[in-house]
């Protein structure tokens, strides 16, 4: 992610509804939330408000919508987040940290659905 990006998703989720939008979005993981739906885990905000969050954060990169019958669902881009993540930590510990590397290297594959913790530990339950 190149700093132009960067800023442009640190624009986006500065506001506190669009983060909070994000942050229901990440939980919600690939199969995503439905436009009302999250006008109505956002205290009923009224649809227009929430439509212009939305596109703001689509606009962004961080989120993408698809159509589902007559719904919208929308879900976070998890690849955009973690590319965000680690535009952050790239240079931690001046580039040798080989714990901020792996927590990079998790980011980058996360898809935004569950997976075995078994599986994804290599074989040992953390």
């Amino acid at each position: 992610m190149d700093e132009k990006s960067a800023l442009a998703a640190f624009a986006a989720i500065s506001q506190e509804t669009r983060l909070r939008i994000v942050r229901l979005l990440v939980v919600a993981g690939a199969d995503g939330m439905a436009a009302g739906v999250i006008a109505e885990a956002l205290g009923g905000a009224p649809p227009s408000r929430v439509s212009f969050h939305l596109s703001h954060l689509e606009h962004a990169g961080l989120v993408e919508s698809r159509r589902a019958g007559r719904s919208i669902i929308y879900s976070a881009l998890f690849p955009a987040l973690s590319d965000l993540v680690a535009f952050l930590m790239h240079d931690c510990c001046q580039g040798h940290c080989a714990w901020c590397d792996q927590a990079i290297a998790l980011f980058a594959r996360c898809e935004g659905r569950p997976t075995d913790i078994h599986t994804a530990a290599g074989g040992q339950d953390r």
